[in-house]
């Protein structure tokens, strides 16, 4: 018997995903093996940004190969449905102050609308104690943004 395949999603069913999520994993290459980590962060219809702290393994991956592999997914409690969407290309380090600005007030609005715990602030290099508009204050963190997608994954079961 052949197995069943899991579908496919289209375009407009994946970019969905990613605008409500907020959550990834992220795989660098790593010193000989690959290394993931969770990362917040933004869509803007285009682009997925992501803030980093500026020290740490990821770092010093990211400056030796800024090609990735992005993973968002959503799943019931149960895993009665799933989805999710793996997204392969590069890190690119946004250097615009202006571009910098936006993307952080867009981390502002994710973390107030979907009522983070303010616990959050210390994976973007804050304390808890912080307000979300630190991060768009204070330049604690690396802005970073996916680029030069090559392949798109993205399956669900129902």
């Amino acid at each position: 018997m052949d197995p069943v395949k899991i579908p496919k999603m289209p375009k407009n069913e994946y970019d969905a995903l990613i605008k409500r999520q907020y959550v990834s994993r992220i795989a660098f290459s790593g010193a000989g093996h690959p290394y993931i980590a969770p990362f917040m962060y933004v869509f803007d219809g285009k682009y997925i940004y992501f803030l980093s702290t500026k020290y740490g393994r990821k770092m010093e991956y990211f400056k030796s190969d800024p090609k990735v592999s992005v993973e968002i997914e959503e799943y019931a409690k149960d895993l009665s449905t799933f989805t999710f969407v793996s997204l392969q290309g590069s890190l690119e380090e946004v250097k615009d102050p202006l571009q910098k600005k936006k993307v952080r007030e867009l981390f502002v609005g994710m973390i107030k609308n979907n009522r983070l715990s303010m616990r959050v602030l210390t994976a973007l290099g804050h304390t808890s104690q912080d307000t979300p508009e630190s991060i768009v204050r204070e330049d604690r963190s690396i802005v970073w943004k996916l680029v030069g997608v090559k392949d798109i994954v993205a399956l669900k079961n129902g």
